[in-house]
This record gives C-alpha cells, sequence and structure tokens, in this order.
C-alpha cells in the first residue's frame, strides 16, 4: 500500500483529528511515514487562529513536495474551510476538504493520484453538524480525548465557529466508552479537550459536570485533566467536585483574554473580571496548590495603553501560575475589524513581551513554591539527555535521573531545585524506590 504522511497545524484538538484520520488510514493497510520522508500522500491539517495561516501551510505543501513532487497533496481543517481558493491558488495541493469532509478522505478518494487542477470539497460551516470521536497522544502516558466540537459563541476576536461550526458533542456513554478503552491502552491519565470542552451537553439533557463525574466512576483510570473551560462555565460545583476526588488534577486552564472590563466587552467575552477573579479565589481557597493557566490577547483593536496597563496589573494580582499570551491577529469577517483604534503590530508585540515575562515569573514562582515537597508524578518514557520527565498531580515539570522502568509510572517524588531547562530536579523517595525494586525483581 501507498505511504502517507500527516502534518498538524494548531491546537490539541487539531492533533486528536489527524490521529483519527491517520488511524483510518491504518486500518485500511496504508504505512504511515514521517512527514519530513518520501510518501505518496501528505495530509495537512490546518489552523485559522492566525494572519500567518496562508504562509505556513504553502510553505508546509513546499516541504511536502520537495520530498516527493509527484505526491498527492490534501489540505483540511479550519484553514480550508475559511480559504479554499486561497488554498486552491498554492502550486501542488491536489485535495481540499473543510469541517464536514476532512474526515472522508478515504471515501472520497480511492487512486490518490497527482491531479493538475485541485478538487474542493467546500460546503456551508452550518452542515457540519456530526460529532467524530478522536484522541491523540504526545506520549504514551496521556491522551488528548475530544469530547466536544464546534463554538456557538461570538466573540470578536475568533474565527473558529465559522471554521468548525455550532457547538455539538457526543453522549457522555461514548465519552466514558471512548476512555475506557484509552485506559485498556494503557494511558494512565486522560486529558479533556474541546473546542468549547465547558459547553459539553449544549442542547442536550447532559452537561459538562455530569461528565466528568461519569469519567470520575472509571475504577482503572488514575488522573483526569480538563483542558480550557470558560470562566462563566467553570461553575462552582465543577471546582468542588475537582477538589474532592482522587482523580481529579488539580490543574485549571481558564482563559481570560483581558483584565480590563471594557476590553471584555469590546472582545464579546461571557464574563467581567470580577467573576474571573471570584473563580481564581475559590480555586485557591480549596486547592491553595492548583496550578491555574490563563490564555491573554494582547494588541485587541480598542485596547489603549490604559486598559492594556489595567489588564497587566489585574494579571499581575491574580495568583495564577502561568499565561498563554497570544498577539491580536486580523482575521477575515470579525467583528474585532470594526473596532476604531488599531494599535500598531510594534505595540502589540511589546505588550506580548512584556506579559510573556510576567509569566515566566510567575511559573518560577509557582514551581520553586513546592521545593522539598512529595508530589506524585507521571513519567514519560523519552530521554532528555540523561533525564526522564513527567508532571506532577498540579502540573509542575519534574526531571529524575533516565531510568525505562519508570515510565508511564505514577511516582512519589521530592522536588529540588530548578533545572536550566526549567524542571524541577526530582529523586524518588525512598518508599518508591524500594517499590520499584520489588517490582523489578519480581518481573526478573
Amino acid at each position: 500500500m501507498k505511504d502517507v504522511a500527516f502534518k498538524t497545524l494548531g491546537c490539541k484538538l487539531n492533533y486528536s483529528e489527524t490521529m483519527a484520520i491517520q488511524q483510518d488510514f491504518e486500518e485500511e493497510g496504508y504505512h504511515i511515514t514521517d512527514f519530513d520522508s518520501k510518501a505518496d500522500i501528505y495530509v495537512i491539517n490546518t489552523c485559522s487562529v492566525t494572519q500567518s495561516a496562508n504562509a505556513t501551510c504553502r510553505s508546509t505543501v513546499r516541504r511536502a513536495l520537495r520530498r516527493n513532487a509527484d505526491a498527492f497533496v490534501a489540505v483540511i481543517g479550519c484553514y480550508a474551510q475559511l480559504e479554499p481558493d486561497e488554498i486552491a491558488d498554492i502550486d501542488g495541493v491536489d485535495a481540499i476538504l473543510g469541517a464536514k469532509n476532512k474526515f472522508k478522505l478515504l471515501e472520497l478518494f480511492d487512486d490518490f493520484e497527482k491531479r493538475s487542477e485541485p478538487i474542493v470539497y467546500n460546503s456551508d460551516v452550518n452542515e457540519a453538524v456530526d460529532f467524530h470521536n478522536a484522541f491523540s497522544a504526545d506520549d504514551r502516558t496521556r491522551a488528548f480525548l475530544k469530547v466536544q466540537d464546534g463554538c456557538s459563541y461570538n466573540c470578536s476576536f475568533c474565527t473558529i465557529p465559522m471554521a468548525r461550526g455550532e457547538s455539538r458533542s457526543p453522549e457522555i456513554s461514548s465519552v466514558v466508552k471512548n476512555a475506557e478503552l484509552l485506559v485498556q491502552d494503557g494511558f494512565k491519565e486522560v486529558v479533556i479537550t474541546g473546542v468549547n470542552a465547558g459547553d459539553f451537553g449544549r442542547g442536550t439533557d447532559e452537561n459538562f459536570f455530569m461528565l466528568i463525574q461519569a469519567l470520575d466512576k472509571i475504577q482503572e483510570l488514575e488522573r483526569i485533566r480538563f483542558s480550557s473551560v470558560e470562566p462563566n462555565l467553570m461553575h462552582e460545583d465543577i471546582i468542588r467536585f475537582t477538589a474532592d476526588s482522587d482523580k481529579m488534577q488539580p490543574h485549571f486552564h481558564m482563559p481570560l483574554q483581558s483584565g480590563s472590563d471594557e476590553m471584555l466587552g469590546l472582545m464579546r467575552r461571557r464574563y467581567q473580571s470580577g467573576l474571573y477573579k471570584e473563580r481564581v479565589e475559590l480555586i485557591k481557597e480549596l486547592m491553595p496548590d492548583a496550578a491555574i493557566g490563563v490564555d491573554v490577547i494582547t494588541g485587541h483593536p480598542g485596547e489603549t495603553d490604559e486598559l492594556f496597563q489595567e489588564s497587566f496589573d489585574f494579571i499581575s494580582d491574580l495568583p495564577i501560575s502561568y499565561l498563554h499570551v497570544f498577539t491580536y491577529s486580523e482575521r477575515p469577517n470579525t467583528h474585532a475589524l470594526e473596532i476604531e483604534h488599531n494599535v500598531q503590530d510594534s505595540v502589540r508585540k511589546e505588550r506580548t513581551h512584556k506579559l510573556r515575562r510576567l509569566s515566566k515569573k510567575k511559573r518560577y514562582h509557582f514551581d520553586t513554591s513546592f521545593t522539598d515537597q512529595v508530589r506524585p508524578v507521571l513519567f514519560e518514557g523519552a530521554n532528555h539527555n540523561g533525564a526522564m520527565l513527567g508532571w506532577t498531580d498540579n502540573y509542575v515539570r519534574v526531571g529524575i535521573p533516565y531510568n525505562p522502568q519508570y515510565e508511564n509510572k505514577i511516582l512519589p517524588v521530592r522536588l529540588g531545585t530548578r533545572a536550566k531547562d526549567g524542571y524541577l530536579i526530582g529523586e524518588l523517595t525512598p518508599q518508591a524506590k524500594e517499590e520499584e525494586r520489588t517490582i523489578a525483581e519480581l518481573v526478573g
């Protein structure tokens, strides 16, 4: 059978969907190869978040064709939904599939032969009403499980509703079944992900809180995290349940975007800074060691120096752990383009750098506050210059001397000082060493 290579641009959700499509190809007998290797078919799953989507897609296509000029190149995903004509102008592209058809490559094509003109499968995004199960894994320990797709919000800066359609999700029973399959495959931790995961169950009798309660009952599943959940959907019962659960990890990621209420209004967000602060304070009251990650956008139209400083001060005073900082990028057909006072690119970048410096300080303070504490760490298998790395329950990166027998094990580790690579140097507790020695002797 033919060799096929995949490249994912964008978020964890995109990675999980690429993995699902890749599995379909494997089941049909195709051989999966690395994207930088020569392949017969290249599949590029695109992102539309930034203005550089076109340039990134174009360079990725060229990269594939340098490996094999006669290869069949398919461009799928968010950018393919939003700008199919732009992609059609890229030399060497054979197929363009938007939101509705991106999972139908094998159904729509059987020969995957090079074409003189690209074939475009692009329909109204509102026709993308089906939910496709997917998961991805960046190692053999943690799986990112897709539980929701699309978004029914209308934030001023975002193209995702136009690229993915309305919010939709499967039934809880389906998610539980998929999580159980992941546990059977050996994964110790499942990370719940989606475009707007907290909106799970919209239009049904189910909701996100019911979902995590059901997942918490899977006996063999040891760890559960959830990725980004909107502050207005991070209800008190979710926070309290996480605090009481042995499986839910004390780690939250809540997008803020701005600490200025005026900017939140311009961004068409569904909360104000006071609600966000209440959520953070409750998390820290119930789980003082919890990690809290925050998404922020700089340079959105209307963000004056004064409003940026208001946002910066608000974030600086919050007991959060790290930031994901995004520089505003103009996107076609978004409401933000209609807002006066456009921020210069140089000012956007300056504000981004300022917040990223704050993030480094927050991350350093959070990580080193646990020096000399013992925390459970799930170790990955890769060798990083003689070290193996893992994550604590509260999302602190930890490294110990490499030993393959610790891969995919959750072990108590005493945390030490910070290494130059950013992780805390750890040491297995005497109890952990003895337990592993006993296991090794029994296996031997």
